[in-house]
């Protein structure tokens, strides 16, 4: 018994000492921006530069990442746009992002705009 008590308290202090320790918590947030405007049309690159400069870099200016993917909405295929931001938990920047979501799908007439919330770990090489 003592030696299972031994053993027990050593694993747990392993895994303890495994874990990873985050000075920062963040949120990777995750837009997906679909690309097809209802009733005909799509999202140009020059809509969504001019999207990208008036509402997403004002709110983010330190930075984001943006790429094109192929989705699938109610049946249909259609190209997206994902756009991810690395914040600090703060519900400022939350509200920043909910921002970008509700004017992305009034400028080009969306249904929705998906956002993705996750738990993040952010580690820069400098």
């Amino acid at each position: 018994m003592r030696i299972a008590a031994t053993v027990l308290a050593l694993y747990l202090t392993a895994c303890a000492s495994m874990a990873p320790t985050v000075e920062r918590p963040v949120l990777s947030d995750r837009l997906f921006c679909g690309l097809s405007i209802p009733g005909g049309g799509t999202v140009t690159q020059a809509d969504l530069e001019k999207f990208v400069n008036e509402v997403v870099e004002p709110r983010f200016p330190q930075g984001f990442t943006m790429w094109r993917a192929q989705g699938r909405w109610r049946g249909g295929s259609e190209e997206v746009m994902v756009l991810e931001i690395i914040h600090p938990l703060d519900e400022r920047l939350g509200n920043a992002v909910a921002e970008i979501a509700t004017e992305y799908r009034k400028r080009f007439q969306q249904e929705a705009v998906m956002r993705v919330m996750m738990p993040a770990r952010m580690e820069m090489e400098e």
